[in-house]
């Protein structure tokens, strides 16, 4: 096959030249972010983390800029609410990451060499996953009703469930991990895997707990990926758009990560808003299917006022709770000292 006949050709319904230009893309995001913007250990503070996020945000919606002009208005619409979806419900995956540091006592100057290769392991276990979603689909379209009412009751239960702390040590996957490979009690800078010697007196490869984290991280990655990918398929089932909405919305999340860290606990109310968002793409498959198409616009506009919603309600609680804290602690100073 010529250059020009590969050119021309389509996989999964788009050109050669599509797929090409997202994967050209995503390697130079990938290269920049460990070969020159991050190079070396070390801390990211709030700052660096919001300017890199702003940037990640910057490079996707020239992506969909290019969607929109390349493939029409309604492509691009779509590929824009499915990464508004998918970043809104990738940010819930940031309270668990921060808990994965914690349990293994992971320095912050390691974390984003965690996230990095995290990140490739993301970029196969999702084509994967949303491959055999197409491959469902386009054999069973029934199965989008399936896909619909799970979004539906995850979303309810996302309501009324209570804030459930993550245990490791009950993962059968870590435990599997740990009898396959032996693991060393403590870090050794940043390498994965690291040279103990045993009882017999000889050098043995041993895994790290930073290893032990990347594997968490990869497990959270495929248990949130059961609602985000169905969720992107019930707003469009073109694998293009649905794969390049995933992954630049991720590929985001790493930068964004080191800012949300450190400001979790102002955001009580965002999970409630991303059960809205399930509950209201769920419904959208049923709607359109039984009464009619959702416009594109009206279904990224209900997305986006619902999270805009959960973040400045969350923002303003927090708000009024540290003023009435700030207010009880001078009133106990001035009680103490009239005393």
């Amino acid at each position: 096959m010529d250059i020009v006949s590969f050119l021309g050709a389509e996989f999964l319904g788009k050109s050669a030249v599509a797929w090409a230009l997202f994967v050209g893309v995503v390697a130079t995001l990938l290269v920049l972010d460990l070969g020159v913007l991050n190079r070396g250990d070390h801390e990211i503070g709030i700052r660096r983390s919001l300017i890199l996020s702003s940037f990640y945000i910057g490079v996707a919606l020239l992506f969909g800029g290019w969607v929109w002009y390349d493939l029409g208005a309604d492509a691009g619409m779509l590929y824009l609410t499915g990464f508004v979806v998918e970043k809104s419900l990738a940010l819930d995956n940031i309270f668990v990451i921060s808990l994965i540091f914690g349990a293994f006592a992971i320095p912050r100057a390691y974390q984003h060499r965690v996230l990095f290769w995290g990140i490739l392991g993301v970029l196969v276990l999702r084509a994967i996953m949303i491959g055999l979603g197409a491959a469902l689909i386009s054999s069973f379209g029934w199965i989008l009703y399936f896909f619909g009412a799970f979004l539906i009751i995850t979303g309810i239960k996302m309501l009324f469930a209570g804030d459930e702390p993550m245990d490791l040590e009950k993962s059968r996957i870590l435990k599997l991990v740990r009898r396959m490979i032996p693991v060393s009690p403590t870090l050794d800078g940043h390498n994965f895997f690291t040279h103990v010697k045993k009882a017999d007196g000889k050098m043995h490869w041993v895994a790290t707990p930073l290893f032990l984290a990347l594997v968490s991280i990869e497990i959270a990655d495929i248990v949130f990926a059961v609602d985000s990918v169905p969720a992107v398929f019930a707003i469009t089932t073109d694998p293009y758009i649905v794969y390049t909405s995933n992954i630049f919305a991720i590929l985001g999340l790493r930068a964004l990560y080191f800012a949300l860290a450190a400001m979790v606990h102002r955001f009580d109310y965002l999970k409630y808003a991303l059960a809205l968002v399930l509950v209201l793409v769920g419904g959208k498959i049923f709607w359109t299917h039984l009464v009619g198409p959702v416009d594109t616009l009206l279904s990224l506009g209900s997305t986006l006022g619902l999270l805009g919603g959960g973040v400045i309600l969350s923002l303003w609680k927090t708000r009024r709770d540290d003023r009435a804290a700030f207010q009880a602690g001078a009133s106990d100073v001035s009680t103490r000292r009239t005393q």
